[in-house]
């Protein structure tokens, strides 16, 4: 047998300790962590399937407006005339590459009861406000829209700070309240989808959805397309879910105005983010949080979208789960916070222990090393074969659910350009499913000890759960941050005016012709 250098040795010695029963387990949980994530993946697939089948079927009956609804006949206009007011709150902030085109399909939605919406920023000075303003010139007399200037918080986060000056400006006779983020891109029956469920179900307390990545090509946005996947399962459940969703939520406008189950107070005395706090008042007076088959809306993320924003927002979202409402909801978000990081680093250590006992197979192979005069195992061998095919079987299953949601939007937006899994990059992905459970667990454990945050140059400093202090960075780009994470957006100054108007204008008359067939079925 060859003589073993100081490399060989140290390959031998550290692969064969992973062929111990601990080692072992570690492998083996890291096979089975990807078959949970695998069948979790096709349950949601199954759900989202289910659903273009149904539409399929009832196109090929005569309804070719089932992408609106189930039932041609609900577009009749004496069944559309009956339908419920609901008002669209839409905190803005920033303005970015994809914000027109986001909001553009907010507010040419085709439900054909009465709608308002109310556009919240901050100040005048947030280019969110000059951009929205020139969008509501260019469909003047389509839609009821009008821009509020909520002002600073001082008692919670500025997004729960503007959705609740909304919801004091919205028109006394709506039912419901819908509360759609900027980077939300709707499809045209959205709004009557998620009131069809509402009106259908009385109980449902908070109705939500949940966002399809689209990455732009960046390993950043690849970990956000991977962080957002897992959670993906949840709202994959055609009815009641545990999850919400803070980028599309319809509640009961009565929940607001008479301040049920502290709604109103919870946002508003130390609220960090809006959906955790809801969330949270949801389970503590078990109320019924639901999200239909059809509210997965098309998420463009930035085409700039680097590392280091990547890194913000898994900050952010990490920082939620030392927010809480009660000491219930603490401990769940203990609960979260410890599985999560276990879980993330569980599925994390395997590979790094694949990687080496490869690479320790292939060196006393190329040197033709007597395995049998080295006691070594090939047992770490089979497991890491094991694991190959399971991390195989789990990308396949996300691969799956990526491309039966892809066919899901397009069936639902079918003036929209055509979504395609050809600019998903599968080797990044799974790169990125590597990086970012490596990552969560060092952002968690910085979010539990520092209890203060950036949010766009404002930090919110954590007191028992709640915001207790409200700082505002200056407005200077070497002081405070000019982009937002996902959308790139620009947070100060006046750009990103929009101003081709030919161009709105065409697509507002398009979308609009839509409304009148619907008006005379």
């Amino acid at each position: 047998m060859a003589s073993l250098d100081s490399l060989d040795f140290f390959l031998f010695r550290l692969s064969s300790h992973f062929t111990s029963p601990f080692a072992i387990f570690l492998l083996a949980q890291g096979c089975l962590i990807s078959l949970v994530l695998a069948f979790g993946w096709a349950c949601a697939a199954f759900v989202r399937n289910r659903e273009i089948n149904r539409i399929k079927k009832s196109m090929r009956n005569g309804n070719n407006f089932a992408f609106l609804c189930h039932d041609i006949n609900d577009l009749e206009h004496s069944n559309q005339v009956d339908l419920p007011r609901v008002t669209v709150i839409m905190p803005l902030k920033g303005f970015g590459e994809h914000n027109l085109h986001n909001w553009k399909t907010q507010l040419t939605s085709l439900y054909g009861g009465p709608q308002e919406f109310l556009l919240v920023v901050e100040s005048p000075e947030d280019p969110a406000y000059h951009a929205v303003s020139k969008l509501i010139e260019e469909l003047e007399g389509s839609v009821d829209a009008k821009i509020i200037v909520a002002g600073l918080s001082t008692t919670c986060s500025q997004k729960i700070h503007n959705q609740l000056v909304g919801v004091e400006a919205m028109h006394k006779d709506s039912k419901y309240v819908l509360f759609l983020d900027d980077d939300v891109r709707l499809h045209p029956g959205s709004i009557g989808a998620l009131i069809r469920e509402m009106e259908k179900n009385p109980e449902i307390f908070i109705q939500t959805g949940y966002p399809l990545d689209l990455p732009s090509g960046s390993l950043g946005s690849y970990c956000i397309y991977e962080y957002h996947m897992p959670c993906s399962m949840g709202f994959a459940t055609g009815g009641q879910t545990f999850f919400l969703w803070g980028g599309c939520m319809m509640m009961h406008s009565e929940d607001f105005r008479e301040d049920k189950c502290g709604v109103v107070s919870g946002l508003r005395d130390g609220g960090y983010s809006d959906d955790m706090t809801l969330a949270a008042i949801a389970g503590a007076h078990k109320k019924l949080i639901s999200s239909p088959s059809v509210a997965v809306f098309p998420h463009p993320l930035a085409s700039d979208l680097n590392f280091g924003r990547y890194w913000n927002y898994l900050r952010k979202q990490t920082f939620v789960l030392e927010s809480y409402v009660t000491r219930v909801n603490q401990i769940m978000n203990r609960a979260l916070f410890a599985v999560h990081c276990y879980l993330s680093w569980g599925f994390v250590a395997p590979y790094c222990m694949a990687v080496i006992h490869v690479a320790a197979a292939l060196r006393f192979h190329a040197k033709e090393y007597l395995v049998e005069e080295m006691n070594y195992s090939s047992g770490g061998l089979t497991m890491v074969w094991l694991l190959a095919i399971c991390t195989f079987i789990s990308l396949f299953s996300m691969w799956n659910l990526t491309r039966i949601e892809v066919l899901l939007c397009n069936i639902l937006s079918p003036e929209a350009p055509r979504l395609s899994l050809a600019s998903y990059n599968w080797c990044k992905v799974f790169v990125a499913m590597l990086v970012d459970n490596f990552l969560y667990p060092v952002s968690a454990i910085r979010s539990h000890f520092s209890q203060s945050i950036n949010w766009s140059g404002i930090i919110y400093h954590l007191k028992d759960g709640k915001i207790r202090k409200i700082e505002r960075l200056p407005k200077r780009q070497d002081v405070a941050p000019v982009f937002t994470d996902l959308g790139g957006k620009h947070l100060y100054g006046k750009k990103g005016l929009p101003t081709k108007g030919s161009f709105l204008g065409s697509l507002s008359k398009r979308l609009f012709q839509w409304h009148q067939p619907k008006r005379s079925e």
